[in-house]
């Protein structure tokens, strides 16, 4: 067969170039609309007529009293990258406006019939211009392209007509011309929401009905009213927060617990641009789940302003999306910010509604309660709350009733006593390293570092690439049921009508690790006072591998794993729990069960030595400080509210020395962010032995009791909520979760043994 002679590669047509790239922008007429409303906006229009035909297809038309544009702009009104908004690349760092591109218009008359009538404050009369292909063109054939002077009030009126007439395939595309009219009061509610001193309306060619109408002079709550009901509007409540280090506000109005529809009704407004996130709407879900029935969502109005450097805004054809720095950070904020304000007023929410739930209440029998929303909305929402979907109780057949194994006996909803306490702080030393106050610092307010490392976005990755769905879906919603064991550390969730029992110590592992990555070069602090002696608090763990290294191999030949952790997260816990990957020793010299063999003091000084030879490294990237005389003034503190066993931090510094692989950038990283998960873990408490009154009197009042109580409070209050914010469940924390009850299968069971 004869070889195929390569074709010549050639340059577009411009006119080809240009439809694609028109393809690309206005994708529908809700698109197109999008743009000219901005644009509109951008000119300080206080008041915005919108006149559709057809879905827009047919006729689009937009006409606002804003600057208007000069006569002079016309002829290169429509070309391509034509705009009074950028003049070099670096000005998108700095983008306040909503349109800068330049290609809206151009797009539009490259596929659309365009009209455009302008006049501006100074001009004596209006000037009327036709474009087709992002050039003026005649109205009729045979005159004159140019601009033609017509009456005219200030502002502009763009009039797009026969939307994707020479694009037929695309024009095709569009099936219902409701369908895309319903699109386009969607967009034009949400700027009518957001856009403060702007009047809008909307309607549909011919019709006298406004789709769309609110007045420049109304309030936020009034202008949510007009858009979408008297329902939503009577139960906002306003909401903001900030973050200077982030450089970073938002504020907006939230729905509270007494509203809730079937789908979440999420207006958001980046730096005043309408966009999507699939990351923020997951984030409020996941908040409002607390508040809300099951299958019940919110309505959010949420309007973020971020310092414009840090938003990248060109990442998306038709701006529907935008990148910006911290997102995970900015998003937990808000998150939290969020939760505790319905939190603060969730004492207003109806009660009497759900009275319906309990069992043997007849809905028909109660009165409805007689809220701001008025009585046709209570009545609505005590139908949704009592299962029933008609209009009365008397009209329709009642709900079918659930199976009793797919019910749950207590609402997840309710708050236990225990979840108000907070945990103990303690100002102790280090077990054995002399008396001490620790100090604890986490200041919102610090400024936060940006991370450009590649190594630590690319552990990140391999964080996010090993997620497990079905874990997270767990972690997220579960229900913290109680301590189970303290010792091996479990303790039972409920997720559903499951119970779940979940190695508390395994996922504190990964999480505190994920904590690291997240929050590098941005921890808070655990302060010293006095500073405590590195090579004291080394000598301490060293006498500690001597003095059991020789009941090494007994142990390990003995005992199993209990975690799919390392246990030497273990120290200040019994002997009896070690194993071989806790000691420092030598390979060589554990084989032989002695540590004659082995230099300790050698060990300990070498070790003291790496640390204070990395301790500018140590201080910048992990808070993890010592000072020029040897001394440990700070560590880093991973979670607010939760501190680790200071017990244990002998053994800590100890392992930095072998286990961090100082030479490599990442596996350093890597690996003392590993030890610093390790360190964190909670460790396992030994259950009281004392026998009679005396003894248990005594035990309640030890130190380890205190600490028994500590964990426990911290454990539910403070790691297992954090599970829900901080926690990417990943695959190796499987082994970790166990489902020991499950409703259903109970039942089941039941039902052959009757």
């Amino acid at each position: 067969m004869a070889a195929l002679t390569p074709q010549r590669i050639k340059a577009l047509d411009q006119n080809v170039v240009n439809k694609i790239a028109a393809g690309e922008i206005i994708v529908a007429p809700v698109n197109a609309l999008k743009e000219l409303i901005e644009n509109s906006v951008d000119a300080g229009a206080t008041s915005i007529e919108i006149t559709i035909k057809d879905g827009g297809l047919k006729l689009l038309q937009i006409t606002d009293n804003g600057s208007g544009i000069n006569r002079e702009d016309l002829p290169i009104l429509c070309e391509r990258f034509t705009t009074s908004k950028l003049k070099k690349f670096e000005d998108l760092e700095e983008m306040q406006t909503y349109g800068f591109r330049g290609e809206a218009l151009a797009s539009i008359s490259m596929i659309a019939h365009l009209t455009v009538t302008t006049k501006t404050k100074d001009s004596n009369c209006a000037w009327r211009a036709v474009y087709a292909d992002g050039k003026l063109a005649p109205p009729k054939p045979g005159q004159s392209p140019d601009p033609k002077p017509c009456a005219g009030r200030q502002g502009t009126q763009i009039t797009v007509e026969d939307l994707f007439y020479n694009t037929p395939s695309r024009r095709r595309a569009f099936r219902s011309a409701s369908e895309e009219y319903s699109k386009i009061l969607d967009v034009v509610g949400r700027y009518a929401v957001h856009c403060n001193g702007v009047a809008f309306s909307c309607k549909k060619h011919g019709d006298t009905d406004v789709g769309v109408s609110t007045t420049s002079t109304a309030s936020l709550v009034d202008r949510i009213r007009r858009i979408h009901g008297s329902a939503v509007a009577n139960e906002l409540i306003e909401f903001e927060v900030s973050n200077i280090p982030l450089a970073f506000t938002s504020k907006g109005m939230l729905s509270n617990a007494n509203y809730h529809v079937k789908k979440t009704t999420l207006l958001l407004f980046i730096n005043g641009r309408a966009v999507e996130s699939t990351a923020i709407r997951k984030a409020i879900d996941a908040t409002y789940s607390t508040f809300l029935p099951k299958g019940g969502h919110p309505f959010v109005y949420l309007s973020i302003e971020i310092e414009p450097k840090r938003v990248d805004v060109n990442v998306h054809p038709t701006k529907r999306e935008v990148n910006f720095l911290h997102e995970d950070e900015i998003i937990e904020k808000i998150a939290a910010a969020i939760q505790e304000k319905l939190a603060s007023v969730d004492t207003s929410r109806s009660y009497a509604l759900t009275q319906t739930l309990l069992h043997g209440t007849q809905a028909a029998q109660q009165t409805p309660p007689v809220t701001r929303r008025g009585q046709d909305t209570a009545t609505r929402q005590q139908r949704d709350l009592a299962g029933n979907a008609g209009p009365s109780s008397s009209s329709r057949p009642q709900a079918k009733k659930p199976y009793e194994n797919n019910t749950v006996r207590v609402d997840h909803r309710d708050q236990k006593i225990t979840s108000m306490l907070q945990p103990i702080t303690r100002d102790s030393g280090a077990a054995g390293a002399g008396a001490g106050v620790t100090e604890y610092e986490y200041d919102d307010g610090r400024k936060w570092e940006e991370v450009k490392y590649s190594t630590i976005k690319s552990l990140r990755q391999q964080v996010r690439g090993s997620a497990h769905g079905g874990l997270a879906e767990l972690f997220l919603n579960h229900i913290y049921v109680g301590l189970v064991d303290a010792h091996k550390r479990l303790a039972a969730v409920q997720h559903g009508v499951k119970l779940y029992l979940i190695d508390y110590a395994a996922v504190c592992y990964e999480m505190f690790y994920q904590i690291g990555l997240s929050d590098f070069r941005n921890f808070g602090h655990i302060r010293f006072n006095p500073p405590l002696p590195v090579r004291d608090l080394l000598k301490i763990a060293a006498d500690e591998e001597r003095a059991l290294s020789d009941g090494t191999a007994q142990s390990k030949a003995s005992n199993g794993k209990d975690s799919n952790i390392s246990r030497a997260d273990r120290r200040g816990g019994s002997s009896d729990d070690r194993d071989d990957d806790d000691v420092v020793m030598d390979e060589a010299d554990m084989q032989t069960g002695s540590s004659e063999a082995f230099d300790w003091e050698g060990a300990t000084e070498t070790i003291e030595q790496v640390l204070m030879d990395k301790r500018v490294m140590l201080r910048d990237y992990f808070s993890l400080e010592i000072n020029d005389d040897g001394e440990l003034v700070s560590i880093p503190l991973l979670l607010k509210g939760y501190s680790p066993s200071l017990g244990k931090l002998p053994m800590f510094l100890l392992r930095l020395g072998p286990n961090v692989d100082w030479n490599n950038e990442l596996e350093c990283f890597e690996t003392f962010l590993r030890e610093l998960a390790l360190f964190y873990v909670p460790e396992p408490l030994a259950p009281g032995d004392g026998e009679g009154d005396g003894a248990e009197e005594e035990l309640e009042t030890s130190p380890a009791a205190a600490r028994r109580k500590e964990v426990a409070v911290a454990v539910e209050s403070v790691v297992f909520p954090a599970f829900r914010k901080r926690l990417i469940p990943t695959n190796e924390l499987l082994g970790s979760v166990t489902e020991i009850a499950n409703l259903k299968g109970l039942y089941r069971i039941f039902e052959r043994s009757c």
